[in-house]
Order: structure tokens, then C-alpha cells, then sequence
């Protein structure tokens, strides 16, 4: 059995800008990038024409904001800005641990995140009690190009896994994303019906359906 982690909600709990376009243009600004007067019209706006289900890197998105207002982001700006706007305070969930670790014990291990941040998944792991080497694949919608609950997401999973899709287990907190793995022949276990540690208890005992 292959078992598959959401991280943000599931595993963990992220403190957010409140004002995730004010926090962005602050940053801008610290990097030496004109902020438009218009920025919060700019930063809400559709700037990047993605397919349905296709991840837009914020970074990306912060760029054409900017270039729509005339004003260019050198030196990588708007990534730098990003990342440090997006800077986590984590909280690991209970029984968090212990249910990665006893997922360990049945298979392969993946994590799947929709994240439109570069490096946000890695330096969450770092700061969370989680081992990042305890999984065995690490998939974010802002590498792989698709969000949850598109069916492409849990496939660059499965591979990563070296599994079909179907045989794949996935543990999240959001039907609406996370559910989407049943679309494609995998189980979905929602965290707010099974909690963490109930789920390692049961692995733990052998149970591999979850319907």
C-alpha cells in the first residue's frame, strides 16, 4: 500500500499573511521594486492564462502584476519577494509523526501539497518535527504543474512513488482537493473523520481500505 500526506492543514498548521498582497508588496519594496499605488488591483487580478487545474508559481504571477502596471522586478525580485512574504511559523499537528512513521511501515510514503510558493513546502518541513526523509517522494503543485484535485497531481505522485495511482491512499483534510485522488481509482481519508493517530493505530493494524 502506498500512502500519500496533504501537508498544510494535515500534517501541519501554517500561520499566513494576513494580507498576502501587502505582505508581497512590502517586500517588493525592500528589494528596491517600485509598488505600483494600484498594487492590490494588480496583485487580484488574472494576469497568466493557465489551463484548469494548472498551478501559476506565485513568483510568476507577482512578475506580470508588476509588468502590467509597467514596472519590471530585476535581479529575481518578485521570487525573493515571495519567499520572504511567505516566511512559515509552524505548528506539527498532533499524531502527525506518528502516522508518516507508521505509514513507513506498510510502503512507500509520498507528500502531495498544492503550493503555488517555491520552497515554502521545504522550509516547512525543516521547521515542522517531521524527518523529511521519511518520505519517499515529495510532490508540490508549484514542481509538478497541477493542483488538486487534478488527476495529473496524483499521477507525478504515483510515480514517485513507483505505484499505480490506484493503489494509492491518500490522507488530507480537504474533500474538495485531496478527495480528488478517488477520481482516479486511489482512497481518500479525510484527517476531520480519522484522526492522525487513529489512522496510525489502524495502518498499524493492517487495515488498507478506508471506504
Amino acid at each position: 500500500m502506498g500512502v500519500s500526506f496533504d501537508l498544510f492543514g494535515t500534517l501541519v498548521d501554517v500561520a499566513y499573511p494576513t494580507d498576502p498582497g501587502a505582505a508581497v508588496a512590502d517586500a517588493l519594496s525592500d528589494y528596491g521594486v517600485a509598488v505600483p499605488d494600484d498594487w492590490d488591483d494588480a496583485y487580484r487580478e488574472v494576469h497568466i492564462d493557465a489551463p484548469d487545474g494548472a498551478e501559476v508559481p506565485l513568483p510568476a504571477h507577482v512578475a506580470a502584476a508588476l509588468r502590467s502596471r509597467g514596472v519590471e522586478s530585476p535581479d529575481n525580485a518578485a521570487r525573493r519577494a515571495v519567499i520572504t512574504a511567505f516566511d512559515p511559523e509552524v505548528t506539527t499537528r498532533p499524531g502527525a509523526v506518528e502516522a508518516v512513521e507508521a505509514a513507513r511501515e506498510a510502503g512507500p510514503v509520498g507528500l502531495l501539497s498544492n503550493c503555488s510558493v517555491p520552497e515554502l513546502v521545504a522550509r516547512t518541513l525543516i521547521r515542522s518535527d517531521l524527518d523529511r526523509r521519511g518520505f519517499d517522494t515529495i510532490v508540490t503543485s508549484v514542481a509538478c504543474g497541477w493542483r488538486k484535485p487534478h488527476e495529473q497531481a496524483f499521477e507525478a505522485l504515483a510515480r514517485g512513488l513507483d505505484t499505480d495511482v490506484s493503489a494509492v491512499t491518500h490522507v488530507g483534510d480537504d474533500p474538495a482537493t485531496d478527495g480528488g485522488i478517488e477520481a482516479v481509482g486511489g482512497q481518500f481519508l479525510d484527517v476531520n473523520e480519522v484522526s492522525l493517530s487513529e489512522f496510525a493505530s489502524r495502518v498499524r493494524a493492517g487495515e488498507t481500505t478506508w471506504r
